[in-house]
């Protein structure tokens, strides 16, 4: 297999490259938390959503010109595609808890929980919310329950 032909598959058994997967995890999570089905950011750059799809799992690899114009399109810098990555291609997120307990962090199975969709979904819909006294309200109010669910009275 010639070095163009290569894709994004690692030579460890056939799997995605790590960047690549954090590359599309990252264009998944701006993607959700604008709102924009797999449907519509496909028709915006004039794929199918079935490559939008490949591109998050990082089956396929996004090339330079396509990352550029899902940065437009997603309104960050090319640069976000590549935040909390490391020199080994593994994402610092992976490495860090978030502040939760051992019990908190086995429940997300090594999973990254800023990539989980109903993280993403969360966030999206506190940040629809306009009034800032209301989010701020919710968030105590989340906290309050948290602290009373784990006996946390912080």
């Amino acid at each position: 297999m010639t070095e163009s032909k290569k894709s994004t598959v690692s030579s460890k058994k056939g799997k995605p490259n790590p960047v690549d997967i954090h590359v599309g995890q990252r264009l998944r999570m701006r993607r959700s938390l604008l709102g924009l089905s797999q449907e519509k950011l496909s028709e915006a750059i004039g794929l199918t959503f079935q490559q939008v799809q490949k591109y998050e799992r990082g089956t396929n690899r996004i090339s330079a010109s396509r990352l550029y114009q899902f940065s437009k399109i997603l309104d960050v810098p090319v640069t976000y595609f590549f935040d909390n990555i490391t020199g080994n291609g593994k994402t610092a997120a992976n490495k860090l808890s978030y502040g939760l307990s051992d019990n908190e962090q086995d429940a997300f199975s090594g999973e990254d929980v800023l990539s989980n969709k109903e993280t993403i979904e969360l966030v999206r819909i506190y940040y629809s919310i306009k009034d800032p006294k209301v989010r701020k309200d919710l968030l105590n109010m989340i906290k309050s329950m948290a602290a009373t669910m784990t006996g946390n009275d912080d």
